[in-house]
């Protein structure tokens, strides 16, 4: 019998699409445009290329699947305010590499207004910025500038017949980014499902866990459940990370076997249309946790467990990252890794030396998602739609002062928190964290 399929949620429709465009075009000057590049082949080796991935933002705004195209947004204009340039129809190049929708697919299937071949491209696009005087693009884009600046030259060179050239570059990320920042209800279905395959993929791992097995084994596992699952992949390198590795917080090498009496800490998550999951957790190898383990391992749920109650809308990530430290602290102090002043360690934030991250970060389209923390210099409050991760951690260095059986442990636990009108709903609430349900089902029948 085949392993279980969950149920999909819908894919976000086009009329969602074309409100994302309305309403970032509504935050424009009327004779203002947007142009905005997709991504592009990345070559891995040779004449092969990685596994394409749009662009976060181009998707956003369109949902268009294929590489090399070119979004312009043009407020007001009569025949269409979103323009597409995209990869030709050719037959030859599509028996190898894939079909392509071209200019009237996109139109079709996409919803856009109107859709021009990339042949095309570099004529029409002079035309329809003409008298612009505004262009708004990713200031950080090297490629997006170095057209944007060609179409003004060519504009310039026809200024004795008329042609009016963009008067000025704007950049167009930061209104874009906190758009971005809220999710809509077709987003966070897609969301609580990232969160419920990535679940499921680390339930995988802890009943799969052995002393033995190399940590990419277990990786295997995870990313297996991803792609069984109907996911593109991992929504970023997957960490599997055994004793000690755990206490480099971004280790991918998972290369080395799994040893019985430590810990194993997996930081991984799904990506379903392009919607990233991110979920940690640490588990004993052999299924059971040690005295200092469990100890350890209580102090970080603790905090964690906290956290996620404290959101809600109205708070900050600073408030919850205070709570998270100050609870953190505490139990250090009460496991004898810290001085016994509460206030002084507070002061002298002597807890750097076993938390070295930032207890949240957004999520959405990218695994640290766009969208500023701070408003008008204070750290902002949150809005029901904002999509957030809680992730404590402790990482005990292995110094002479460390007592003996703390030593070399790291632990991080994480969940995917949306912000609600009424508080908070865990996206990733589907896989164990508490000690007793982790033993449970780690036993081996």
């Amino acid at each position: 019998m085949p392993p279980e399929i969950l149920p999909r949620p819908a894919a976000i429709g086009l009329d969602e699409f074309r409100e994302r465009r309305r309403r970032l075009m509504a935050t424009l000057p009327d004779d203002a445009a947007v142009l905005l590049p997709g991504a592009a082949l990345v070559t891995r080796s040779g004449d092969s290329e990685y596994a394409f991935r749009q662009d976060s933002d181009f998707h956003y705004l369109t949902g268009f699947p294929e590489p090399d195209a070119l979004l312009l947004l043009l407020p007001g204009r009569e025949d269409g305010e979103s323009v597409l340039f995209c990869q030709d129809r050719d037959p030859e190049m599509e028996a190898w590499t894939g079909r392509r929708l071209g200019a009237e697919g996109a139109e079709r299937v996409h919803g856009l207004d109107q859709a021009f071949g990339n042949a095309e491209r570099d004529e029409a696009l002079a035309a329809l910025l003409d008298g612009r005087t505004a262009l708004y693009l990713p200031l950080d884009d090297s490629e997006a500038l170095n057209l944007a600046e060609s179409i003004r030259a060519e504009l310039q060179a026809g200024a004795r017949r008329g042609a009016r050239p963009p008067l000025a570059f704007a950049d167009v990320s930061a209104r874009l980014h906190e758009q971005r920042l809220i999710k809509s209800p077709a987003e966070l279905a897609l969301m609580r499902h990232a969160g419920a395959v990535s679940a499921k993929a680390h339930r995988r791992a802890m009943r799969a866990c052995a002393p033995g097995l190399a940590e990419y084994q277990l990786q295997a596992e995870l990313e297996h459940e991803f792609r069984w699952q109907g996911g593109s992949g991992p929504a970023y390198a997957s960490i599997v990370a055994g004793g000690d590795n755990a206490r480099v917080l971004h280790y991918i090498e998972n290369a080395d076997a799994l040893q019985d009496g430590d810990l194993v800490l997996i930081d991984a998550g799904a990506e379903f249309d392009l919607y990233a999951g991110d979920i940690t957790r640490t588990f004993p190898v052999g299924g059971r946790f040690g005295d200092a383990q469990r100890a350890l391992y209580e102090v970080v749920l603790g905090a964690q467990q906290r956290a996620i109650e404290a959101v809600r809308p109205g708070t900050t990530l600073a408030a919850i990252h205070r709570g998270v430290v100050r609870d953190l602290t505490q139990g250090l102090i009460e496991l004898g890794l810290l001085p016994d002043e509460l206030d002084a360690c507070l002061e002298q934030e002597a807890w750097r030396r076993f938390y070295l991250h930032a207890t949240s970060h957004w999520l959405g389209l990218d695994v640290h998602d766009v969208g500023q923390y701070r408003q008008d210099g204070e750290p902002r409050p949150l809005v029901p739609g904002m999509v957030l991760t809680i992730e404590p951690g402790l990482y005990v260095p292995e110094d002479d002062d460390i007592p003996v059986a703390y030593r070399g442990i790291g632990i991080r636990i994480e969940d995917d928190v949306a912000v609600t009108e009424a508080g908070h709903e865990v996206l990733t609430a589907d896989v164990p964290k508490r000690v007793a349900d982790i033993e449970a089902l780690m036993v081996k029948e």
